[in-house]
């Protein structure tokens, strides 16, 4: 599979959204938008993408993932600690929440964007902070897996609540053990929400089947392979159980079926335009758009398709 974004998703996705932030900087805004997507559905291109759109248009456009803000090593460590999938990185509580904060605030008040570097290579493939980098920028997209996922209160005690129900309905179906730390993840979720107030809107990759993103995440570490047999550089690799590990834990520590669809339908408690779903991409099994429902500024949410 080709790694760039398919020529549907630059129509439907990339030109909308740049032309959002350009219509945002008429305004006089600092922009902050935010792309959500699972693993492997081709966020890093699209906004490689939509860098280069931007400097044709005369336009500094930062692009940083979350991920580049995960803890220190011993930090993570500490915060990722006998979880059910045995990943250091990924779910909520393993990023830090005030370097980003402070980044975000510090640009939005006129100065650099400084962020960290993340190399996923260093600790034997579990990655670490290497130093920080810093530029100036327009406007700024972040992007990230669970990018405007909001807290749903869960308890450990509620036993038949309607979100153990919806739970059914899970793609991949959860242990028994995944299921004992949602409350916990959920409860981690609530120190995201003062990032979500800062974004002035969220564009969601979705894929039309949640089995999806595993097979996507796996193609790209093939690729990887594959140009590492060329030359490339052998050390950002994942054996196949950290891999699976990882994925499950992006899928599994905020089940799509509670997070993202409370997200997309408004029904997660956001309330003004911070942090509001602006549009909704869907994609099929190769990535292509198989439509793009957007909303108006005036519009309080995005009903299911």
């Amino acid at each position: 599979m080709d790694s760039r974004p398919h020529p549907s998703v630059m129509e439907q996705v990339a030109l909308p959204l740049l032309a959002r932030l350009q219509r945002l900087l008429a305004e006089g805004a600092r922009p902050v938008l935010a792309i959500n997507g699972p693993v492997g559905a081709g966020k890093t291109s699209l906004t490689q993408e939509l860098q280069a759109l931007a400097l044709a248009a005369g336009l500094r456009l930062g692009v940083a993932s979350i991920d580049d803000f995960y803890l220190p090593w011993p930090e993570r460590q500490q915060a990722m600690a006998g979880n059910p999938f045995g990943v250091t990185r990924v779910p909520p509580g393993s990023h830090d929440l005030p370097l980003l904060l402070q980044s975000l605030r510090a640009w939005r008040g006129g100065g650099l964007f400084r962020w960290p570097r993340f190399d996923k290579a260093l600790r034997q493939g579990q990655g670490d902070r290497q130093g920080l980098r810093e530029a100036p920028f327009d406007a700024l997209v972040l992007e990230g897996w669970l990018l405007g996922c909001r807290s749903l209160n869960l308890t450990a005690s509620s036993a038949g609540s309607t979100w153990r129900r919806s739970l059914d309905a899970a793609t991949p179906s959860l242990t028994a053990e995944e299921i004992a730390w949602l409350p916990r993840w959920d409860a981690e979720l609530q120190r995201y929400h003062p990032v979500w107030e800062l974004l002035d809107g969220i564009w969601v990759l979705r894929p039309s089947d949640w089995r999806w993103p595993r097979r996507w995440r796996f193609q790209a570490e093939a690729r990887q392979r594959r140009r590492a047999r060329h030359g490339g550089d052998p050390a950002g690799w994942l054996a196949p159980h950290e891999l699976e590990a990882l994925v499950r834990a992006s899928l599994c520590s905020l089940p799509p079926v509670l997070y993202q669809d409370a997200l997309i339908t408004g029904s997660a408690g956001i309330t003004g335009s911070a942090g509001r779903v602006m549009a909704v991409a869907t994609l099929d099994s190769r990535r292509r758009c198989l439509g793009c429902r957007t909303q108006s500024s005036d519009s309080s949410s995005l009903s299911m398709g």
